[in-house]
């Protein structure tokens, strides 16, 4: 961690910032205006990403391993519901915003349409609904969903 104030990204002093989040400062922005500005929450910008996601064919669910178990057991609990920002990670700006997903898709789907067809959703819903800028959607696929998965596993019976 540097101390220098040149070196630093943070400092909001410098009429020539070099970083690029400093650097967009100038263009107008629907979220900064002479009236006010709004700030909006990471936990906003995760719930949009995560059903904006959700919406796209071929993707199954959201989230790495872990994430699903405790999502599954969620699911269980009588009024309960899945969470809806399962598996999705944001960074949220002033101006921008990088959204960070997990998710396992169906079997059989072309991985890289489906990831390109999550990212352009999930761009669209985030500056639509929200006014940031999405600079990026990094997309990780965790798992494939077999259509053998969703059948229940039968007990086997002790006596006959």
């Amino acid at each position: 961690m540097s101390t220098s104030p040149t070196t630093s990204s943070t400092s909001s002093t410098s009429g020539s910032a070099p970083s690029g989040a400093l650097a967009t400062q100038a263009s107008p922005s629907a979220l900064q205006t002479p009236q006010g500005s709004t700030t909006i929450a990471d936990s906003v910008v995760s719930k949009i990403a995560g059903l904006a996601a959700r919406e796209v064919a071929g993707v199954y669910q959201l989230g790495g391993g872990a994430a699903r178990t405790i999502g599954s057991l969620r699911e269980r609990i009588p009024g309960a519901s899945q969470s809806t920002s399962q598996g999705v990670s944001v960074e949220v700006g002033e101006r921008q915003a990088a959204v960070d997903l997990d998710l396992v898709t169906e079997y059989g789907v072309s991985i890289a349409e489906v990831a390109r067809s999550v990212r352009r959703n999930v761009i669209a819903s985030v500056e639509g609904m929200t006014g940031l800028e999405v600079t990026e959607v990094n997309v990780s696929v965790n798992d494939i969903h077999l259509p053998t998965d969703d059948q229940e596993p039968s007990e086997p019976t002790r006596v006959q």
